[in-house]
């Protein structure tokens, strides 16, 4: 029987969107699903229109505790799948899961306003106009490049790692990468194997985590052990990968980390020591300006370059949200479990999180809650707990850890803490 309540609306098709799909189905509970792209996937899309997708890239985490919920992964696929694995394995997903006629494709969000309890108005950029009972937004992270205040102009090209694609732009040009994250790091590798020269800057030191530890991916070797406490853990593994693993970074040109080995998010590419040791390219400090062609760093060593790819990181944007005052919602707003909107309880957020470890399975259990919260709603269960500490509780995701300052982590949530907190959710809402 067809439900006569308006459908929930999720924005976007990346796994995010399709896991929320999938619960939200499986309760009986009427969806659409919209995307700017042409088919499911989001960013892994590399034919897509608008990606952050580059033809070296592999997945961080490993495949045997990175899938989709009761949707392993191929045994077939190898530890680390690339892009096009990936791709192919979220359209089966959503194959599996009936959801392909659930989407419409190549539209996007222009505005959603709130216009009462259970009520959105959504306008999307075909003209069409949607009225949904809720609104699930799972647009991911990396669609708006930050983008550095710098003294100065650089008269070369230069890009974000947004636009990146292929090593063949680097032929025969001096590169510079700026920025340590996995993607920036997988960027200066390409550099390093097909630039006339390539420099890449770090404004700090990180450390470096090899894929495999004794023959097996990181992450299950490091799930394999016992609990410890957070500052045994740290020694005992930052010893591992500092002396015996990797061993002393300053010998490669970077600069010594400034916070113990779990503290920021991990590095999962030693290819780039490769490159250094074999001087395929070099290490330079943090950008302190720019005149012409010539970069300074804080070092006191300046260097000219043809092109420079600024892997900078990403804002959190959400650009067509609107309360019902028809006020921006804010960029990052402020989160119950980095899910449910504080202020109005038919708005929710899927993959607003950094992690320690691999975010799919976190973000299916995000998926559930959401289902289980809208069918208590919908069947007139008791809601009058949960929806005070969704008002007003703020648990320590971190389990006491403290990250480095910067953007990304901002949001950073420690994974088994994290599993542990949308469990207990799950259960106070009758899910588990």
């Amino acid at each position: 029987m067809q439900s006569s309540h308006p459908p929930i609306l999720v924005v976007g098709a990346g796994p995010s969107g399709l896991m929320a799909g999938a619960a939200l189905r499986r309760r009986g509970l009427p969806c659409r699903i919209v995307d700017a792209g042409r088919k499911p996937g989001g960013i892994w899309d590399i034919d897509r229109e608008r990606t952050p997708m580059y033809e070296s890239a592999h997945f961080i985490s490993s495949r045997s505790v990175s899938g989709l919920p009761d949707f392993p992964m191929p045994e077939t696929y190898p530890d680390y799948p690339s892009h096009d694995r990936i791709q192919a394995y979220i359209e089966s997903y959503a194959t599996h899961h009936d959801l392909v006629d659930h989407i419409t494709f190549g539209v996007r969000v222009e505005e959603a306003t709130r216009v009462g309890e259970g009520r959105w108005r959504v306008r999307l950029d075909s003209g069409e106009e949607i009225e949904a009972s809720a609104l699930v937004v799972a647009t991911g992270m990396t669609w708006y490049p930050r983008m550095p205040e710098l003294a100065g102009r650089f008269e070369g090209e230069e890009m974000h790692s947004f636009d990146y694609r292929s090593p063949d732009l680097f032929s025969g040009k001096r590169v510079l990468v700026v920025g340590g994250g996995n993607s920036g790091v997988d960027i200066a590798c390409d550099a390093a194997r097909h630039a006339r020269s390539a420099r890449i800057s770090l404004r700090r030191g990180y450390h470096f985590i090899p894929k495999h530890i004794f023959g097996v991916p990181a992450d299950v070797f490091a799930h394999s052990g016992p609990t410890m406490p957070t500052w045994l853990e740290e020694r005992i593994f930052g010893l591992l990968v500092g002396r015996l693993l990797v061993g002393d970074l300053e010998r490669y040109g970077l600069q010594r980390p400034d916070h113990p080995i779990l503290r920021s998010h991990p590095i999962m590419n030693t290819q780039l020591l490769h490159h250094l040791s074999h001087g395929d390219i070099e290490a330079r400090r943090d950008v302190t300006s720019i005149d012409g062609a010539a970069v300074s760093f804080a070092d006191g060593v300046q260097e000219s370059f043809d092109l420079i790819v600024w892997a900078t990181g990403y804002a959190w944007r959400f650009p067509f949200l609107r309360g019902e005052d028809r006020e921006p919602v804010e960029e990052l707003p402020d989160l119950y479990l980095n899910v449910f909107s504080r202020r109005y309880p038919d708005l929710f957020f899927l993959g607003v999180f950094e992690t320690d470890g691999a975010a799919y399975p976190l973000i299916g259990k995000q998926a559930e809650l959401v289902g289980a919260w809208l069918e208590r709603r919908r069947d007139g269960g008791d809601v009058g707990a949960f929806d005070e500490r969704r008002r007003t509780h703020r648990p320590d995701l971190r389990g006491g850890r403290r990250y480095v300052r910067s953007p990304r982590h901002d949001v950073y949530v420690r994974g088994a803490v994290y599993q542990a907190a949308l469990d207990r959710a799950l259960r106070e809402v009758g899910a588990a």
